[in-house]
């Protein structure tokens, strides 16, 4: 019992060994090189069977088995597009990790303008931005940005050298008339800064309560006369010198000569076929010129600029020369001269007692709107169409003050008496004071809800500006401090022209509305 109980623990011991034991796994053979060299042996020792000569020959036969004499494919050759496409963009993203890209944002968006492309995206941070302007120079090539910098270098200069201002030789009249007009402003310019000097010397309080009493009359200005000019809207308007006569023009054509202050009708001018865009009274008109003398100039759209005496009513004399239209006229104070502004880019200087055209002066990119000069007679401004203004010095022909700055046209140029301010209004809506002395604009004035279309400042000291709009008022502001003091409304269109008589009490506007009115402190 023993023996077989032992034998069968054994038996037992010996099996559970055997259970644990995992099964070997048979590893497959892998081999390395060429099969077709073991074939070959295999096929020369004679060993046949189901891959025998035989076998072979039937696989040739049924074509299964390809055997080529050296031939080569080119895989190369016939890598499908989706494959080159990957490996081109592989290529450029490598060529995109060697770009080495600024970490300046704005020198970023600077190639990313040069470039052509948008500087930003939209919710796009600085860091995406430098990663677009890597992608796009690996695409376009780091020579592209060297190109465009060449290329605006080349514009810039090419800009610089068109805005060089050059200069030609002009005939002796006009060195004649540069030296006259020197003659002229300088003993005016000192006489001016005498005046300037004994102003000075009055006591503050003095000025100040002069100023207050002026503000004062002014706050209470109102219309006292309103009178029906024409049928056709009015342009423009001036006072005589005198301030007992008033022009004005008209789009019918005709031109009219007012009585001060009551308003009456004295003289019909009859000469211009188009819309007259203004007449101005000669600086001695009324005062000490002759009535058989020229007293008056206009001009019209057809670019016609006629003279006019007091005692005709048809022109003395044509001033030829203008092809297009003529916008506005004015009288140098030695009235020697005329100005005239033109749709031609120009404006003009002539001489009419050598009864010559002296200067024609160029410098604006469009017509050029509006013409005013200087006190002294040294200096005529310019407002342009381009919306810009020029103030040049008659007795060396330069451009010396630019004045840039307002948004549109320049509709008007006017210059103040103490010698150093000037006004400008524009299609901006906007008046801007310009400094003479500093060379830039020390106000602007939000002015109307329209288009300015008139500047004045008050003739005898400028202690105040008048401007006028297409919103339908005229408004007096203070000088200096540019606050509003009166805002002169009644006119039931735009007003169009605008002018303070020569003692300084009255105003005069004239508007689309085919009136003029006439504005004096109670």
């Amino acid at each position: 019992m023993a023996t077989s109980r032992a034998s069968s623990t054994q038996a037992t011991k010996t099996k559970a060994p055997d259970d644990l034991v995992a099964p070997v796994v048979k590893k497959p053979h892998i081999y390395y090189g060429s099969l077709e060299e073991k074939e070959r042996e295999r096929l020369a020792k004679g060993e046949s069977g189901i891959l025998g000569k035989e076998g072979l020959k039937a696989g040739i036969e049924a074509g299964n088995i390809n055997i080529t004499s050296g031939e080569v494919f080119e895989i190369e050759e016939h890598i499908s597009e989706r494959q080159a496409e990957v490996l081109a963009e592989f290529e450029r993203r490598k060529r995109a990790r060697q770009i080495n890209v600024s970490t300046d944002d704005s020198e970023v968006k600077a190639c990313l303008r040069a470039l052509g492309e948008p500087i930003t995206l939209f919710g796009e941070g600085p860091a995406e931005r430098r990663e677009r302007l890597r992608n796009i120079l690996s695409v376009v090539g780091t020579d592209a940005l060297k190109k465009t910098k060449k290329d605006d270098e080349k514009s810039k200069k090419s800009k610089e050298e068109y805005q060089q201002t050059w200069y030609h030789e002009g005939p002796n009249s006009l060195k004649v008339a540069r030296l006259w007009i020197a003659n002229y402003s300088l003993p005016r310019a000192m006489k001016r800064l005498e005046e300037a000097r004994l102003h000075k010397e009055i006591p503050e309080t003095t000025r100040t309560s002069q100023m207050q009493e002026l503000h004062k009359s002014l706050r209470s200005l109102n219309n006292f006369c309103s009178q029906i000019g024409d049928d056709r809207p009015i342009s423009y308007c001036h006072f005589s010198p005198n301030s007992k006569m008033l022009a004005t023009a008209c789009w019918s054509g005709l031109c009219k000569l007012w009585s001060v202050p009551d308003c009456n009708l004295l003289h019909t001018l009859r000469g211009h076929n188009t819309n007259v865009g203004a007449i101005v009274f000669h600086p001695k008109s009324t005062v000490s010129l002759d009535q058989k003398d020229v007293n008056l100039a206009s001009c019209a759209a057809d670019g016609s600029v006629k003279l006019w005496s007091l005692d005709s009513d048809e022109p003395v004399a044509d001033i030829e020369g203008h092809t297009v239209r003529v916008a506005r006229v004015m009288w140098h104070p030695s009235g020697r001269f005329l100005g005239t502004t033109c749709y031609d880019r120009s404006w003009r200087l002539w001489d009419l007692e050598a009864q010559e055209e002296i200067l024609h002066q160029e410098g604006h990119s469009m017509g050029v709107y509006d013409i005013a000069f200087h006190q002294d007679g040294s200096l005529a401004g310019t407002g342009g169409l381009d919306a810009f203004g020029r103030v040049w010095d008659l007795r060396t022909g330069r451009c010396i003050m630019f004045l840039e700055g307002h948004l549109k046209e320049i509709y008007g140029i006017n210059f103040s008496p103490n010698g150093y301010h000037i006004a400008t209004g524009s299609g901006d809506n906007t008046c801007k004071v310009w400094d003479l002395r500093q060379r830039r604009c020390v106000y602007t004035i939000p002015a109307h809800q329209n288009l300015v279309t008139g500047v004045k400042f008050e003739p005898i000291h400028g202690n105040f500006l008048l401007t006028g709009a297409y919103d339908n008022t005229a408004k007096i502001w203070t000088h200096p401090g540019w606050s509003p003091l009166k805002t002169l409304a009644g006119h039931e269109g735009k007003v169009m022209g605008l002018d303070i008589s020569s003692d300084g009490q009255l105003i005069a506007t004239c508007s689309y509305d085919r009136t003029f009115k006439l504005w004096m402190a109670e």
